[in-house]
């Protein structure tokens, strides 16, 4: 009888799905994925759950693969050196190998206040709490977004097209990641749209009352429903089992995604730093990162060499409400150029048709594990981590 091997992954969202998926191409190989919902959570889609043109929730059943058990628990700890996790339910799982797939959140808010009165929207329970306050609130009443990233972009322009009277506080700019001219378009939607945007000097959030929003400049504005779409943290999880982690708690990994304490453990998605040089925490490099880290774990079943992984990119696609949308085109090293589309209906189209793709990709992975590869290559990194990289790897114990 053959012996089967254990895999674990923790986080069933793009890039653990993609992973647990990849691995049953294996009929030895036993997975096992932990997440703390009964069913999957569309992240690219929380904004519209809160403007209330969808749901963001996909069956599990649909998306995963035969071969996977779905254990809905969390995980509060990782027992390495005994090749177990700790659930929250009060019982414990072993494995022989452990993709670490937990994504991340909205940064933390720091400023004064602001955990207590803004609303965060990075989760499918912070955005359900949010979605009835909005309900709730007047047609006049002020909606002050912060963050000017693709999530605020987002969550403003789904809701002043719906003739909400939205500001958008950018912290210093607009869109930090596009280029110049795809800026100047976005400022464009925006203002069609009727929404306020701060940005520059003086424009950085210092304060959060229940009904107010303090800028640096000393500016106190009125705000009844304040959203949050500022930064990225991840999951302490791997920094409370003694993990080496980067300042943002991603789980250090080296170029085959492994982490630098434990050969059995492997990163995928926004929660692991390769080389402490991670890629941008998306929906994109997770679609990519997940299919690579199963394929390092079944090399390693295979007694074989992994791979080091090679994610690229071709831009960000962002909605400006349902009737128009940017695409920012980039270098497959993630840098942006000066190519872009912004435009109606047709652009509105497009990102729905990425948000679409991506479910279609987790259906086919687990339909023919293996045999889908629509990745775009990052050709140039490697030179990128002999250059700059710090050595991490220490040596690992089994």
């Amino acid at each position: 009888m053959t012996e089967k091997t254990d895999v674990i992954v923790i986080g069933g969202g793009y890039a653990g799905v993609m992973a647990a998926n990849r691995l049953t191409q294996r009929d030895d190989v036993c997975v096992r994925l932990i997440n703390p919902r009964p069913a999957f959570v569309e992240r690219i889609r929380l904004h519209q759950l809160v403007g209330g043109s969808n749901d963001a929730l996909v069956d599990y059943q649909s998306i995963l693969a035969g071969g996977v058990e779905l254990v809905v628990d969390t995980v509060t700890q990782i027992d390495a050196p005994g090749r177990r996790v700790i659930l929250a339910s009060g019982g414990d799982l072993t494995y022989d190998y452990l993709i670490y797939a937990v994504g991340s959140g909205s940064g933390e808010p720091t400023v004064s206040r602001a955990a207590e009165n803004a609303y965060p929207i990075s989760t499918l329970e912070q955005a359900r709490r949010l979605q009835p306050v909005v309900d709730a609130a007047p047609a006049s009443a002020a909606l002050m977004v912060v963050g000017a990233g693709p999530t605020g972009l987002e969550t403003a322009s789904e809701l002043a097209e719906q003739g909400r009277k939205v500001t958008l506080v950018c912290g210093q700019m607009l869109g930090p990641y596009l280029h110049p001219r795809a800026r100047r378009s976005v400022a464009r939607r925006l203002a069609k749209l009727g929404v306020t945007v701060l940005e520059g000097d003086g424009t950085t959030v210092t304060g959060v009352t229940a009904d107010a929003v303090r800028l640096a400049d000393g500016r106190e504005l009125h705000s009844d429903v304040t959203i949050w779409t500022a930064g990225f943290s991840a999951p302490d999880l791997a920094t409370r089992s003694g993990l080496s982690t980067d300042s943002l708690g991603r789980l250090l990994t080296d170029e085959t995604l492994t982490s630098v304490d434990n050969v059995r453990i492997i990163a995928a998605g926004d929660a692991g730093a390769p080389s402490n040089l991670p890629v941008r925490m998306s929906c994109q490099s997770a679609m990519q990162l997940g299919p690579q880290a199963a394929e390092t774990v079944l090399s390693r079943i295979a007694s074989k060499e992994p791979a080091r992984f090679d994610v690229g990119f071709f831009g960000e696609c962002i909605s400006l409400g349902r009737r128009a949308g940017v695409v920012q085109y980039a270098k497959r090293d993630d840098t942006p150029t000066s190519v872009f589309h912004l435009g109606n209906r047709s652009m509105a189209m497009l990102k729905e048709g990425v948000c679409k793709s991506t479910i279609w990709q987790l259906r086919q992975e687990a339909r023919r594990p293996g045999r889908l590869d629509l990745w775009f290559k990052d050709r140039q990194r490697r030179k990128v981590v002999n250059a700059k990289a710090a050595p991490v790897d220490s040596g690992r114990p089994a």
